[in-house]
Formats: C-alpha cells, structure tokens, sequence
C-alpha cells in the first residue's frame, strides 16, 4: 500500500512525507533538507571489504562527502533484480502436474509445493528484511541472492520430495531480497524521485510474479521442469554479479538498537503509527482483489463461453506487462502529488474496473483485457503511492515499516485466494467480481478516515485543508516556516530590546544614588568647615 501517504516532508529522524501526515503538525524546526539517515553523524567506513575478504569497488565504497548517485542504471538493476528473485516464488505454481508425474506421488502431495515456498517467504518477511534497519544491507543482500541461487541447484537435482520441499521452504525464505531493496532505494534516491525510484522495483517485483507463471508454464509444455531451475539458477547468478558490481555499500543504522529490540519495534509501528494503520487496511483487502482475480482467471477463461487452452490461459499474464511498462509514468505522476491523492484516484479507477468486471467479464473477452490492464495499472499506482508515504515516517525504520506493508500484502494474497476461489465455484463469476467491488470501497472508507493532512499521530481527521499537489504544499509548508523564523526574530530583538532597557535603568538609578551621596557629602563638608572656623574665634574670645 504501502505505504500513509505524507503530503509534506518531514526530516531523516522521523519526519514524514505521508499519506495524511500534515506537513503543518511537525515542529517548525524538524523540517530540514532529506538527507541519507544518520550520514551526517558517520564517517567513511574503514573496512573496504564484504566478509572481511570480498573487495568493495572503489565508486560502491561509502564516503558522507561523495554519496554514490542513485542514477537510472541502478535504480534498474534494482528492479531487475526483485524480478529474478520473487520469481522463485512463482516457478513451482504451473508445473504441480509435472512435479507429481517425476516424483512419482499424487497431485495432492505436491499441493503442498506451493504453500511451504509462501510461507518461506512469510518467514523471511517476518524475521530476515527487518535486518536491513540493523545491519549493512550490501553484504546482506548479496549473501541471501547466493543463498537462494545456491539452494535453487538442489531444486534441480534433487529426486526426492521431501528434500525439494524442504529446499523450497528454505528458497523462499531468502527470496526476500526485494523487499530490502526497496526500502534502500528509498534511501538512496533524492525525495523529489523517490517515487518513481519505488515504482520501478515495485515494478521490477510484479513482472517476476508474472514472468514466473508464463515462463515456467510454457518451458515445461516442451521439456522436462527441471530446466526451469536451471535457468533460475543462471539468472540468479548474473543476478549477483550485477549487484555486486552496481550495489553501494551503505552504513548501518540503528546503532546500538538489538535484533530483539527492532522486532518489538516494528511490532510497535502496527499500534502507534495511525498512516501504517490505515495503509494496513487498504492494502489487505486490494491485495486480495488482486489475487482473487488472477486465481479465478483460470476458471473463467477455461470455462464457459471462452473454453481456452492452459497455453492460452498463461499468455494472458502477458497483457500485465502494461502494468509494468506504466511504472515510470506512475512514478512520475506520484511524485508531483501528495500521496494520499493518487491513492485516491487509483481506488476510484479500480472501483471502475471491478464495475466493468460485474457487468460483463463473462460475457465478453475484451472485458477479460481491460479489467486485467485496469487492475495491474491502478493497483500498482496504489501500492507505489502507499508506500512511498509509509517508508516516508521514518528513514531510520524503512526496513520494517516496509515488512508491515507486505507482510498485510501477504495477509491480502491468503484471503484473495481462499474466499475468491470459494466464493467463484459456489456463485459464480458475477458474485465474484461484487465481492472485489466491496472490498474496494472499503479501502475507500479507510482513505477517507484520515485526510490528506492529518497529523502524524492523529487516527481519525481532516486538517490542513484539500491541496493534493506536492508543490503547493511544500510552497505553503516554506511560508509558514519563514513566518515562524520571522515571529522567533521578532521576539528575540524585543528580547535584546527589553534587556537593554533594563541594564540602562540600572545604570540610571546608580546615577542618582551617586549624585544624592555627594550632595550628603559635600554638606557634611560645608558643616566641618564651619565648625572647624568657629573653634578659633571661640578660643579667642575665652582669652579676652
């Protein structure tokens, strides 16, 4: 969802750009330039080697004076890289038949294939991404991407059940690769392109989902599945080496902060952060649209009136490509507005296109394409949208903020896939698709809970006013902190003003007290004198 989407932004030390924070509710001095978390603290790192062995490239190596520049090559072999890995979540998915047939089991055996690979990766979620707020991510990132190409040769090898699940279970749990990366391009990149940063990984995550299905689906149509992981053993690898050499090496965070303490922490966010809350709750129920449609897909294309082939089936994961092919565009477009707003139209968008989906999907194919592209488009635009405004409360937390995100992402995928599928063999494909319009316009009640605005700490409201452009919002956000510096200006020179006042009625006053004791003195003087005169007149009329 991502991420509460911060119309404003706030500082590296908790400050937010988020879906309703109210750029207004942080104090005026916490608003400063976005900078890498804690870089201004850190000096360059001594150790220019990963593992205590592996060189570190000269221009990957961290330096606060010289940040590596987060260009367009490294934001795409960051997407490039969450394709490759996720993917290995999605291989086993087409080939449970083939699977059965070489191990010699039935096809409920291998149904568990898929399950213990998501719940790999659930783990992982849980226990492996928060790390990234904990220790450096470069050597983390490299040796879970080795782990997992590692452990995917057993997958190709191995004859025995029970070992390829056990090997599945583990792959899953290091595919959690793009869910590091992500938050680290949010780092990485400057604020006015983080967006568009997020869109691309994000991007780069739902074509391996998608890439997935079709490749393994239609490689296994003409040789054995196992060169399916031969190939995602090779992939992998070149996956390495181009992280390897494209990686920056990027200081840890949270120094002094325990592993157990970062779990209480993250566990923390889910009750005290109210734009994590109310991301949490759109992106459960979006997710399961998403999932619930693309599940059912089979059985609506395989059925009646279409009667399709599997072949054909798969192809259709093709026409999400557009999606993806959309994700600079959506990017770009979200980085010109507060969040909360493009979260906005992109529910509108997909309460169109479950519409369209309860009017006629089962009646006509072209409904089948546009509800796929309305539904990969917009929700992507929603995803990028939320978590941008999530990674945006905290740079110091991004890790596990964004373990929250995906895994209620996760939640949404279980429930999508469990109640679509039941709910379109007992109903029908209509009551299907009513049940993806309801659920939409409950994240449409979520969003409108908390205004654009709303203050960071505030779960139900609307302040700030209506403006959804980022422009105008930073615009109003400067006025009001030069109008404070001016006010503070104003009260420190009437401050300076008033004490020197004060210091010269003191001096005044000691005047006066100096002039009235002269005038004493000068008196008792006059009267000495006199007497002092009058002595001698009085010894000389004693004498007469």
């Amino acid at each position: 969802m991502s991420g509460s989407q911060a119309s404003g932004q706030r500082n590296s030390t908790g400050s937010a750009e988020t879906l309703p924070a109210s750029p207004v509710a942080a104090p005026v001095e916490k608003v400063q330039k976005d900078e890498p978390p804690q870089a201004q603290d850190l000096a360059p790192r001594k150790s220019r080697k990963d593992f205590g062995f592996l060189p570190i490239p000269s221009q990957l190596q961290y330096d606060p004076e010289h940040p590596a520049h987060f260009g367009l090559a490294m934001n795409v072999t960051f997407g490039i890289a969450s394709t490759f890995i996720v993917a290995n979540l999605y291989y086993c998915q087409p080939l449970l038949i083939q699977f059965a047939e070489s191990f010699g089991v039935s096809y409920q055996e291998v149904s568990n294939i898929p399950t213990l690979v998501q719940a790999g990766y659930a783990i992982g979620l849980l226990f492996i991404t928060p790390l990234g707020d904990l220790v450096r991510r470069r050597p983390l990132l490299l040796m879970l991407n080795f782990l997992t190409a590692s452990l995917t040769i057993g997958l190709a090898i191995t004859k025995n059940l029970a070992a390829f699940e056990v090997l599945s279970f583990l792959v899953g749990i290091g595919s959690v690769v793009p869910q590091i990366l992500m938050p680290l391009a949010a780092d990485l990149a400057p604020p006015e392109r983080r967006a568009s940063a997020l869109s691309i990984v994000l991007s780069g995550l739902l074509f391996g989902v998608l890439i997935a299905r079709v490749l393994a689906g239609v490689v296994a149509q003409f040789v054995t599945w196992r060169v399916v992981y031969f190939v995602a053993i090779g992939v992998q690898y070149v996956v390495l080496l181009m992280l390897y050499w494209m990686l920056p090496d990027y200081p840890a965070k949270n120094k002094g902060v325990t592993y157990w303490g970062i779990l209480y922490s993250m566990a923390k966010f889910t009750v005290t952060e109210p734009l994590l809350v109310q991301a949490v709750l759109i992106t459960i129920p979006s997710s399961a649209c998403f999932t619930n449609w693309w599940v059912t897909l089979t059985f609506l294309l395989g059925g009646p009136p279409y009667h399709y082939s599997t072949v054909v089936i798969g192809l259709f994961g093709l026409v999400g490509m557009i999606g993806v092919a959309c994700a600079p565009l959506i990017g770009r477009t979200i980085d010109k507005l507060v969040p909360w707003s493009a979260t906005l139209v992109a529910i509108i968008a997909l309460i169109i296109t479950f519409s369209i989906q309860t009017a006629a999907v089962g009646l006509n194919v072209a409904v089948v394409v546009i509800v796929t592209i309305g539904l990969d488009v917009f929700r992507q635009t929603q995803q990028v949208s939320l978590t941008t405004a999530v990674l945006g409360l905290d740079a110091n937390a991004r890790s596990r903020l964004n373990a929250v995100l995906i895994l209620s992402l996760f939640i949404g995928q279980v429930m999508g896939t469990s109640v679509g599928s039941k709910v379109y063999n007992e109903h029908g494909w209509r009551p299907d698709a009513a049940l993806n319009l309801a659920w939409t316009g409950f994240t449409l009640f979520i969003l409108f809970l908390r205004g654009p605005h709303c203050p960071r700490y505030k779960w139900i409201g609307w302040e700030g006013g209506f403006e959804l452009r980022k422009s105008r919002v930073l615009a109003r956000q400067q006025a009001e902190r030069d109008a404070a510096a001016e006010k503070r200006q104003g009260l420190d020179e009437k401050k300076e003003a008033d004490e020197a006042t004060r210091s010269m009625g003191g001096e005044l006053v000691g005047d006066d007290k100096k002039s009235d004791e002269e005038r004493r003195q000068s008196a008792d003087d006059a009267v000495a004198e006199a007497k002092r005169q009058e002595q001698p007149e009085k010894r000389g009329m004693e004498a007469v």
